[in-house]
């Protein structure tokens, strides 16, 4: 396959603490001899993945009022009026004034990077969430007639900006799990939409065949997830005080930080587990993933929840990291987790059921050999479905499949592409 040079447009990443299930599809597409810019809309935050700072060298942070994206803006809208204005003019269809103000305030941002996409000679434009960062790749590669695409998640589905127009203009639309995937369906009410279920990836450890090896003493379990309320840890910490109250070796390592942690600290005192529970904040990738391959932990847990607001999970990538490390998996029938675990991969409960989970996590505890059956499969499943490589081989063919995307878009006038094709 021919390399491409490709764009990738997140919300923040590599600055902020979200969306580190970016950066191993990024790794992946250069490892195979691609060029990928990153586009962050807002970049802000410092950065906390160590696999985002090695992204710094092909990021492009500009501002979205900055001196060299309104200069850009202006040349190019000067340059190229009409499309400029049928794009801006689609802005009209946003379903509310907030997602209008949105959707305009980054329209500069828009042109500056059309222009630089023409400059850079760039096959592909790829925006992850379909809310204005979306609406920012759409109307760069409508104006700059860049074939592009987008990775929806969750709350950006149901934002709806302007989710039938790109439905139609995106060469596809991929979701990350089966519900995911129907909700666009829905809310797109295009016939014949048909989005692209593509899962989130992970890259698997050295050694995927690790087995769990039998080892005495209290049940070791990890969280591996930030303190916010879709996470449910208010549910798993009632689970472990009855099963501490039924005499039953278990302990709890959560890693992650949020607003929830006083309040969670505060719980495993009244609860009387403070002494089973450690606060491990937020760790380095790395050394987490080093720390579950080496089997400090005997299974993991993710007792998330669906909010009252309606938030839910994805497919939780912590979830998918720990059972590619040899971790037997307990966690919720929410979001995408029924795709990740079912047919044995892992154990599934109720939401926002403490009983259920101390059932789970007491079977687990009292049968070593079921453990080590659970790990397997669930090692298995994220090989054969979840694994970075199978993902990137279905977005690397998409991405080739889109017309024209072996072909750079022409330069317009003024914007010819300088020597080693720069871009930013």
């Amino acid at each position: 396959m021919a390399n491409m040079r490709i764009l990738y447009v997140t919300a923040s990443l590599p600055f902020g603490p979200g969306e580190t299930f970016v950066v191993p599809e990024v790794e992946e597409l250069l490892r195979r001899g691609h060029e990928v810019r990153v586009v962050p809309l807002w970049p802000r935050g410092g950065m906390v993945h160590e696999g985002a700072r090695r992204l710094l060298p092909l990021t492009a942070a500009h501002h979205l009022a900055s001196p060299r994206v309104l200069y850009s803006a202006a040349l190019y809208a000067a340059r190229r009026p009409i499309p400029v204005a049928r794009a801006l003019m689609a802005a009209r269809a946003s379903r509310t004034p907030a997602i209008l103000a949105k959707n305009l305030i980054a329209f500069p941002k828009a042109l500056w990077l059309a222009r630089e996409a023409a400059r850079w000679r760039a096959h592909h434009i790829h925006a992850h969430w379909i809310s204005t960062t979306a609406t920012l790749a759409m109307w760069a590669a409508e104006v700059s007639r860049t074939p592009w695409s987008v990775t929806t998640h969750r709350w950006d589905i149901g934002e709806n900006n302007l989710l039938p127009r790109k439905a139609a203009s995106a060469c596809f639309v991929r979701a990350i799990n089966l519900q995911g995937a129907e909700r666009l369906r829905s809310l797109a009410g295009l016939p014949g939409f048909e989005p692209a279920v593509i899962h989130v990836g992970v890259r698997l450890p050295p050694d995927t065949a690790r087995a769990q090896r039998p080892r005495s003493g209290p049940l070791r379990l990890l969280t591996a997830a930030n303190l916010l309320p879709v996470k449910g840890h208010r549910y798993l910490l009632e689970a472990l005080a009855s099963l501490c109250a039924d005499g039953v070796g278990v302990s709890l390592d959560l890693a992650g930080d949020g607003p929830l942690r006083p309040e969670l600290e505060r719980q495993a005192r009244d609860l009387d587990i403070a002494d089973k529970v450690r606060f491990l904040g937020q760790l380095p990738h790395g050394e987490l993933l080093e720390r579950m391959a080496a089997g400090e932990w005997d299974a993991a847990v993710l007792p998330s929840i669906v909010t009252d607001s309606g938030e839910h999970e994805g497919t939780p990538v912590s979830l998918m990291e720990a059972m590619a490390c040899g971790l037997p998996a307990v966690s919720t029938l929410t979001g995408g987790i029924g795709e990740l675990l079912d047919g044995g991969a892992g154990i599934l409960v109720p939401q926002k059921d403490p009983r259920a989970l101390a059932d789970a996590i007491r079977q687990l505890a009292a049968d070593p050999g079921y453990r080590a059956a659970l790990a397997a499969a669930g090692q298995r499943r994220v090989r054969e479905e979840f694994s970075i490589e199978r993902v990137v081989d279905e977005l690397e063919r998409r991405f080739a499949a889109c017309p024209h995307a072996n072909r750079a878009p022409e330069a317009s006038a003024g914007t010819q592409a300088p020597s080693g094709r720069r871009f930013g």
